[in-house]
Parts: structure tokens; sequence; C-alpha cells
């Protein structure tokens, strides 16, 4: 592993704004003097560093196997991981990077992430590594404190040891018919035999009065756990210890949804919808809006008060007001049009989009006409793409 500064083709200099209060531990009143030891700060691990701001990365991984790099966002740093692995996928928790290929999945610490304490966050960095290796093709990931859950292709959940993981040790606790999400500390599980809400160690709390016809995909929103489903999507969510479902379904004659992309915890999704355009889902309102982009590469949800960013075939990105699904913003991005991996993610300030033919990472200020804020130049085709650090 080596770690070398990293200088982008800026078009704009990236400054961070440091908030000048000094740390505080969490927790109670402060232990009465000669006490043998000071209460340990919410989130902290060993060796860890805490920061101010959101410690964010990319993790770029190149298909072929040629490596991967950890692309520090703050200090501009990239770290070169080995590759040696093909990778034809990738998905984040919001830490951990895994990184599908030959019927299974590398995981990569991206050595950066966040963990919420009552009102406020808690932000953490140390160096990033390889972390091991799941079997299977892993297409979710969903984290709390105690579980990782990975949903795979063959519509299996692996459940990890959270604090095993974060040792660097893949310590697999069970396995689980149909897709699980951790929520509200439980597991939601959408499989052959329904929606259920069942305890991390196994145990039915409750059966959800839902149906879900070949759940295919979710996603982790700040209303509760969304799952794709033939006619729609289901939302499970959690009121004063009672969980509740909502049946959203497709309006009528509306092309399929793809798998959710979205701003981590925000509760509007994104997804392909054929080779019409793409699907807004407002889990907030319970709606779902259609917006006719054209084909469509890759999209994302940057929240209900930011626009779905769509990125259409021909490499042009689009900016789409998520409530009315009106266009507000282009711009060519790709040269030679978006081909197969193209990802776009987002934070609540930023997206970012690898460009494989360039061997560059554009990273775009959704929030001022879809500017070019930032150009990474890296040394390997970024065929796969996850920012970490929330």
């Amino acid at each position: 592993m080596t770690t070398t500064a990293f200088r982008p083709r800026a078009a704009t200099a990236f400054a961070a704004v440091l908030c000048g209060l000094a740390l505080t531990a969490c927790g109670g009143n402060a232990e009465p003097s000669g006490s043998p030891a000071s209460s340990t700060p919410h989130g902290y691990v060993e060796g860890a560093e805490e920061g101010t701001e959101p410690q964010l990365r990319l993790v770029v991984a190149d298909g072929d196997g040629r490596g991967v790099r950890v692309v520090d966002l703050l200090t501009e740093e990239v770290t070169d991981l080995p590759g040696g692995e093909s990778v034809t996928g990738a998905v984040t928790d919001g830490r951990f990077a895994f990184l599908a290929g030959d019927g299974r999945t590398r995981v990569v610490d991206s050595g950066a992430w966040t963990v919420e304490h009552g009102d406020h966050n808690h932000y953490y960095r140390t160096q990033p590594g390889r972390a091991g290796v799941v079997d299977g093709t892993v297409t979710g990931a969903w984290s709390d404190s105690a579980v990782t859950a990975l949903a795979r292709e063959d519509g299996t959940t692996v459940l990890l040891d959270r604090e095993k993981l974060e040792a660097g040790e893949v310590g697999e606790r069970e396995t689980i018919d149909g897709i699980a999400v951790p929520y509200e500390q439980h597991l939601v599980v959408a499989g052959d035999d329904g929606l259920v809400v069942r305890e991390r160690d196994g145990g039915t709390v409750a059966d959800v009065d839902a149906t879900c016809a070949r759940p295919a995909h979710a996603a982790a929103t700040s209303r509760g756990v969304v799952f794709g489903c033939a006619d729609g999507a289901v939302l499970v969510g959690e009121d004063d210890g009672e969980f509740t479902a909502e049946h959203i379904p497709y309006p009528e004659d509306g092309p399929d949804a793809a798998t959710f992309h979205q701003r981590p915890g925000s509760e509007t999704l994104g997804a392909v919808g054929g080779r019409q355009g793409a699907w807004i889902l407002d889990t907030g309102e319970g709606a779902w809006t259609f917006v006719r982009s054209g084909p469509a590469a890759a999209v994302v949800a940057t929240g209900a008060d930011g626009p779905l960013l769509v990125l259409t075939e021909d490499g042009v990105l689009h900016a789409y007001d998520a409530e009315t699904g009106e266009e507000t913003a282009t711009a060519p991005l790709l040269d030679g049009g978006a081909p197969d991996g193209v990802t776009i993610t987002a934070d609540t300030n930023r997206a970012y989009v690898n460009d494989p033919a360039a061997s560059t990472v554009h990273e775009i200020d959704y929030h001022d006409d879809l500017r070019v804020a930032r150009t990474f130049d890296v040394d390997v085709t970024p065929s796969q793409l996850v920012e970490a650090g929330r």
C-alpha cells in the first residue's frame, strides 16, 4: 500500500471549513477527579483520528484488476491498494467498499466513517486497507452498530459481525434467504415468504402488512427501508415501536425501476426506468415521478430539495427537479458516451462521476448548474466508483 500526493486538474480549489470549536467527549457528566479512566468518545476506534467534518473519500476500482485507489477528498491524497482480480460491481455501506467479481466480493476499508450521536455526528479517519473476502456477488450493503448486511445476487443476505469487520476481519454470523436491511436495531427482510421484521439474532418480531412480489433491491432512507418490487415499492417504517408498511405502486403503464440510487439517508430515490428515462421515488409523499430523459446510464437522487441527476448514454449529465420532474440543467460530460459501469454518487454538496475512457473522476457542483468543480486523474481505469465517509 502506498500513499501519494494527489494533484487534480481542478476547475476550482477545494476549501475545508473548520468549525473552530474544540472537540468534546461524548457521554454524560465528567468523571470525578481520581477516576481511573475517562469516558471513551462515542464511536472511537483505536488508531483513528476524529475530524470536525465528514472525512469523504472515493474508492475507485479498475475493472481488469490493475488496482484500487482511495482518493481523500479533503487532503487530495491517493492511497494505492493492490488489484489482481476483476471488478464488475461496487457498493458501499458508508465506510466499506464491496468490490464484486469472479463470484466473490473483496472488502476494502476506506478508512473514513461517520457516527451519529444524538443531535450531532462524529467523523473519523484512519488508513485505508483490505479487510477480507465474502463469497458471492454482493449487490447491496447496509450497516448498523452490530451487523453489516450484504445482499447477494443469488437472493440471499449474509450478515457480518460489525465489530470484527471494523477490526479488519470478515466474521459471518448467518445467511438469510431474501434481502435483509438493518433498521431500528432490527432486520427488515423481504423474501419469498413475505415481509417480516426480526431480531438481529433471529426470531420474528412482526409480519409486515404488505406484499412485495419478487423483491429485487432495497434502500435505507430517512423514513425507513424501501424495497423494489414487481409492481412498485414498499416502505417499511417504525413509529413508537410499531412497524408499519406502505405500498407505493407504479403509475399505470410505467416501466420497472432498476436499482435505487440516492444520497445516503435521503428520503428520495432515483432509478433507471427502462429505455425511456428515470424514476424519482419520493418516500415522504409516497409517489413516483417519471422523467423522460431518454436512455439513462446512471442516476442518483440528491434529496427532497435537490435534483435528480441522470447521465444519459450519450455522456450528457442532466438535472431534474425532484418534485416536478422538469429539467433544470444539462452539461456534456463524457466524450464518446457512457460505458457500462459508469456511476453517479452524491453527498450533500457534490456528485462524482467516473469516466473510464479518460481515466478520470469528475466532481460536480449540482447546486451550480452542474459545474465541474474538480477533475481527478487516476493511474488506473476507474471502472467502478463508490463514495465513503458518511
